[in-house]
């Protein structure tokens, strides 16, 4: 007993707030999922009826469309670059600790301030990158002013700012591969490519597991650069589901319904989490 208070004392000032902000209004939401409310008229019980309407309703089904294509599309190239990154930081180079403190600045600045320099950079008429195309003879699309060009507006903003900490990971994991592995490697005869391929993204894996679990889990709740590059626009484009939740509860007035999805949308994540896990024994190596 002693014991087991003395542990809960040192747990105390983490748990409460846990508890207290996190734990008890999921448990809120759940409750609330299963009401019609506006936030201001008492909550009326309606069941499922807000889990039904949101399968069948095809704004949530874009949206979940939307939050699929930004994950199709930043994972691999975060992860690509982070690689890229972390193997031209790994070696020996002059001023490589200040290179690193550079890629990483963007992560830990604010994503507001990051949405609004990429909302400039990419404004079809005045901004820096379709200017550089134009230099050269091409003309540069509508970035987050056109449909079809929103969401990869979204994705490219969403890499460059996330692409340290993906690149402090797999340096980390780089670290920690013996360099007796290389040599052997070398003494067989194997050329760069083939040690990458064979020695490096091999061992590589628990770093790379724990990447794709954060970013997958972080992708799907994708929601600040959305809300301040695009808002969701145009017409829909780039609404996600966490900025479908936003509407629903803070423009419609349907807290209901916005609950209901932010469950909807934690089953998934817990889904393809546990996936993750479960599988990590089929491609993930331990040295």
């Amino acid at each position: 007993m002693r014991y087991a208070l003395t542990v809960l004392a040192f747990l105390l000032p983490s748990a409460v707030p846990l508890a207290l902000f996190t734990v008890y209004p999921m448990f809120g939401a759940l409750w609330t999922s299963l009401h019609e409310w506006n936030l201001l008229a008492p909550m009326k019980w309606v069941g499922f009826d807000n889990y039904v309407h949101l399968v069948q309703d095809p704004t949530t089904q874009r949206a979940f469309l939307n939050t699929l294509y930004y994950l199709v599309g930043y994972l691999p190239l975060v992860y690509v670059g982070g690689v890229a990154l972390a193997l031209a930081l790994n070696v020996r180079l002059r001023g490589r600790n200040i290179l690193r403190g550079v890629y990483f600045l963007p992560v830990v600045t604010s994503w507001i301030v990051v949405a609004l320099v990429w909302r400039w950079l990419l404004n079809p008429s005045v901004g820096i990158v379709n200017a550089t195309l134009a230099v050269f003879g091409i003309d540069g699309p509508g970035w987050w002013a056109d449909p079809a060009w929103s969401m990869p507006s979204i994705i490219l903003a969403s890499a460059w700012k996330d692409l340290g900490f993906v690149m402090i990971i797999l340096l980390a994991g780089l670290q920690s591969i013996p360099q007796e592995m290389y040599e052997a490697a070398k003494v067989d005869g194997a050329g760069p490519w083939r040690r990458l391929f064979n020695v490096t993204l091999p061992l590589l894996s628990p770093s790379t597991f724990f990447v794709v679990v954060i970013s997958l889990i972080n992708g799907f709740q994708v929601f600040d650069q959305v809300y301040a590059m695009t808002g969701g626009g145009p017409a829909g484009s780039s609404t996600v589901v966490v900025q479908q939740i936003y509407d629903l509860t803070f423009r419609y007035g349907a807290a209901g319904e916005a609950s209901a999805l932010s469950w909807m949308l934690f089953v998934l994540v817990l889904g393809v989490t546990v996936v993750q896990i479960v599988g990590q024994k089929r491609w993930v190596t331990y040295a």
